[in-house]
């Protein structure tokens, strides 16, 4: 998991019965004023904050041990099929046999 997880979550009962009409006057479809919506508010600043926070860091929680590990075996790979064809090109191998193990 690579989100960041903010212990202070809200959730909302029965959501859908919480907002406004679409053609409201304050604006269609918007969270009615409650405590629900200042909990959630809360939460969204907290977001906010704590993502501001931990931008600089995100390579320190993105680098992950299983996945430099798959970068370094494509790597290898990368690297001897480079080898392997520059063998070719040099003569070394024909029709992938080494010449000079004959």
């Amino acid at each position: 998991m690579r989100m960041f997880a903010i212990p202070n979550q809200s959730s909302v009962p029965m959501a859908y019965t919480q907002f406004t009409d679409a053609d409201a006057a304050e604006g269609g479809s918007r969270l009615m004023a409650s405590g629900n919506r200042d909990r959630l508010v809360d939460c969204m600043e907290e977001f906010v904050k704590y993502s501001l926070v931990m931008r600089p860091h995100f390579q320190l929680f993105g680098d992950r041990y299983s996945e430099r590990e798959d970068r370094r075996k494509k790597e290898e790979k990368a690297r001897l099929a480079e080898e392997e064809k520059a063998r070719v090109e040099k003569g070394d191998v024909l029709n992938g046999v080494r010449v000079d193990a004959i």
